[in-house]
């Protein structure tokens, strides 16, 4: 009688399994477009997202092994509840403890970029993972190497023939891969969306930061995505180290500091700010930005439009900004257990 109890347990608990499996594989959808974002600049044709790839993908994205030692992962520097970015630190911080020279990007909407890295030296999201498992302060190996111990390992072997029907481990798989799973890193549930999409209303302080920003920030950070992926001189003088931005990839003194715009969605999570993280908080963002912009040869146009280089913002402008601001954040995104390591 108890072996036939036990039986019914297991059998009851399989079947609840198998039901639970059937019903994550039906919510997956791949890849969706967000009703009020642009279509995507991504080339799905050549990767289409699969619910096998994408939990690929997110396996590797956390999997230490893409380090030379074994202790870094993608993950380590792009923290889910920061937003994807290595929050707190001013720049990153990899293998053995090594300092980057710039703030952790974060992973979010890359669908529709077609340029990375702060300084866009790389064009393809396909290619972007190579920089950080390459470079000497961040994962300090090699994609070969990498893959060496991956097909060392039953369980990648195992996850890369269902994702791709065969158990051989190839660069190419690999990095379309973890493409799969950046790109459906989508950010798209903030207050400002559902406000656009006419699901919720600003507070009267967020509508005027709202109005303040159209007039006065939106040139650079465009909607709906809040950056237009350009690379701009927004007036930083060099610190510590004298990053001299785009011009490192194109050799062109014209791109002398020059960095790319930013998103400004999930601004709560991703500080500090700035190519280096040296503002810790978006006031002193906005401080730089109506008082602190420097004079330089390359600066961008839109901010010698005054009598003194920056952007004229009053107190009460700033905070009006702010308030909207925060519309961008997007909890749902932070907190979404797909993109969660498991």
């Amino acid at each position: 009688m108890k072996k036939k109890y036990l039986l019914i347990v297991f059998l009851l608990a399989a079947g609840v399994c198998a039901c639970s499996k059937e019903i994550i594989e039906a919510q997956f959808k791949g890849f969706e477009q967000p009703a009020n974002f642009p279509a995507p600049s991504y080339n799905f044709a050549d990767n289409t997202v699969t619910q096998a790839g994408f939990e690929l993908g997110r396996k590797l994205f956390y999997e230490p092994m893409l380090s030379r030692d074994n202790t870094i992962s993608c993950g380590s520097c792009h923290l889910q509840a920061s937003g994807f970015t290595q929050h707190g630190h001013t720049v990153s911080h990899g293998i053995d403890d090594r300092l980057g020279t710039r703030n952790s990007q974060p992973v979010m909407n890359l669908a529709w970029s077609t340029s990375f890295m702060w300084d866009g030296g790389v064009f393809n999201l396909d290619l972007q993972p190579i920089v950080p498992i390459t470079s000497h302060v961040e994962m300090d190996d090699s994609v070969q190497h990498v893959l060496v111990k991956l097909r060392g390992s039953s369980m990648y072997r195992e996850m890369f023939k269902k994702a791709y029907g065969s158990d051989e481990i190839t660069t190419v798989q690999f990095l379309k891969s973890l493409s799969q799973f950046m790109v459906m890193c989508v950010s798209s549930n903030a207050k400002y969306d559902s406000v656009q999409r006419g699901q919720a209303a600003f507070s009267i302080a967020e509508n005027q930061g709202y109005a303040i920003f159209k007039q006065k920030c939106s040139s650079c950070h465009a909607e709906p995505l809040f950056t237009d992926h350009s690379f701009r001189n927004n007036g930083l003088v060099p610190s510590i180290v004298d990053d001299k931005g785009r011009f490192t990839v194109t050799g062109n003194t014209n791109d002398e500091y020059k960095f790319k715009v930013p998103s400004l969605r999930n601004l709560s999570y991703t500080g500090p700010y700035m190519h280096d993280g040296r503002f810790l908080n978006l006031s002193g963002v906005l401080d730089h930005y109506s008082s602190q912009v420097q004079l330089t040869p390359n600066l961008d146009p839109v901010f010698t439009q005054a009598a003194t280089p920056g952007i004229p913002l009053s107190a009460d402008e700033k905070e009006k900004i702010i308030s909207f601001l925060h519309t961008l954040d997007d909890r749902t995104f932070i907190t979404d257990k797909r993109f969660a390591e498991q």
